[in-house]
């Protein structure tokens, strides 16, 4: 990791409520339960919306976005993320 990447020195790139687009395919790497591993989780450009911010080995911050169309939360990295509109 590069010490660019070392993000929780500033504050979220997202807020709760935000709505985004996922820039990347996501499968599951075995951590989604119910799921089989490299099962689809979300694809390239689906819409969803943050529904809560976490962290990750004290570096990243980590977006739970709710995909309406699968209703799948999937943690996402701001990398795979874009804003389509801020929260209200």
């Amino acid at each position: 990791m590069q010490l660019d990447e070392l993000e929780l020195g500033e504050p979220p790139a997202f807020e709760i409520g935000d709505k985004v687009q996922l820039r990347k395919l996501i499968k599951n790497d075995g951590t989604f339960p119910g799921q089989e591993v490299g099962a689809v989780l979300a694809k390239k450009g689906d819409i969803g919306y943050v529904v809560s911010i976490g962290t990750y080995l004290q570096s990243s911050y980590i977006y739970a976005v709710h995909f309406l169309q699968t209703g799948f939360i999937v943690g996402c990295r701001k990398k795979e993320l874009e804003l389509v509109e801020e929260a209200k």
